[in-house]
């Protein structure tokens, strides 16, 4: 039977209401703490809304050029896919805002996403994708760095080993930081390593470790080996960990992740203990975790987790930390 849970923010609800009912519950209720926690650290003061989602993808393979992520057999991805899909989901309406992270390596695709942007202000950032370490993108990055809702790079997949210390790497990646971009890195248990050698290499950029580095999500505590890689990051205090992928670690598709929030507590609680509140950034990964669970257990399990932490972790979590880490555009 599921219990109870205290919502800090009002009220004693059972875990299965909040999940059904965690957005417009908390939403509202918690507005003045995250206020409170924009007025101690930004500049722009009460603004922000209370959840930026800072993972989703959109795109449109009926476009004459097609697209060249999602595969088609993806039978559940390959379709249309737009902030107006996001956005009538069930229990996601409170979700004020999205930064956007670009699957295409199609250069052109970056400006498609901040071009889709001007008729939907729901679009925050893009976290585009650029060929990083080529003669040509120094000059790529000043086009799209001058555009307001450009906030940052990912490299995926992540570079082979042999060329993360290649001056035209650094250069480019270095050039990212004078920008005030971040990078985003998505893979396994190699990325953790990567993440270390640039942060020390270029402390000002800000870097984040997407879908917590392909951890396996089983219920039980995560293992010693992605533990041991995570803790050597917290020493570096300009990496950060988005809390996405969670549903995905279970490798459980046609929608049949757990939903209880129980199972996904020893990861979470892992990355707590070494992040804690100031470095832990939410995502959803839409639309690729609607193939392990809807949109509403994704973010109900975060909500369900941080929310016991308090209405100030639950507003750093969801807004504060995206703000500071990718500089979104209030629209």
């Amino acid at each position: 039977m599921l219990k109870p849970v205290d919502t800090r923010c009002g009220g004693t609800v059972s875990r299965r209401v909040f999940l059904e009912r965690t957005l417009a519950l908390t939403g509202a209720a918690c507005a003045g703490s995250l206020a409170a926690e924009n007025k101690a650290g930004d500049a722009t003061a009460g603004t922000s809304p209370f959840i930026i989602d800072t993972h989703t993808h959109f795109y449109d393979p009926s476009r004459p050029q097609g697209v060249p992520w999602p595969p088609r057999e993806e039978t559940r991805l390959y379709r249309t896919v737009l902030p107006r899909d996001y956005q009538t989901l069930p229990k996601s309406a409170l979700v004020a805002g999205t930064v956007v992270v670009e699957a295409s390596p199609w250069v052109e695709d970056n400006q498609w996403i901040l071009d889709l942007a001007k008729d939907h202000s729901f679009i925050v950032g893009l976290v585009g994708q650029l060929p990083v370490g080529t003669p040509e993108c120094a000059g790529l990055l000043k086009r799209f760095a001058d555009q307001s809702l450009f906030r940052g790079l990912r490299l995926r997949p992540a570079p082979q080993r042999a060329s993360w210390r290649s001056p035209e790497l650094l250069a480019d990646l270095k050039r990212l930081a004078d920008h005030d971009l971040s990078l985003d890195l998505v893979g396994g248990m190699e990325i953790l390593e990567l993440a270390a050698l640039l942060a020390r290499e270029i402390p000002p950029l800000r870097i984040v470790i997407d879908h917590l580095a392909g951890v396996r999500v089983d219920g039980r505590a995560p293992s010693d080996s992605w533990r041991q890689g995570l803790q050597s990051l917290v020493p570096l205090p300009n990496v950060y960990l988005k809390v996405s992928g969670l549903v995905e670690g279970t490798g459980r598709r046609e929608q049949t992740a757990p939903t209880d929030p129980a199972f996904y507590r020893p990861t979470l609680d892992a990355i707590w203990d070494m992040f804690g509140a100031d470095r832990l950034v939410y995502g959803s990964n839409w639309p690729v975790s609607e193939l392990f669970a809807p949109l509403a257990v994704v973010q109900g399990i975060a909500l369900d987790y941080f929310q016991a932490k308090g209405s100030t972790v639950v507003a750093k979590v969801f807004a504060g930390n995206a703000r500071r880490v990718y500089r979104w555009v209030q629209r």
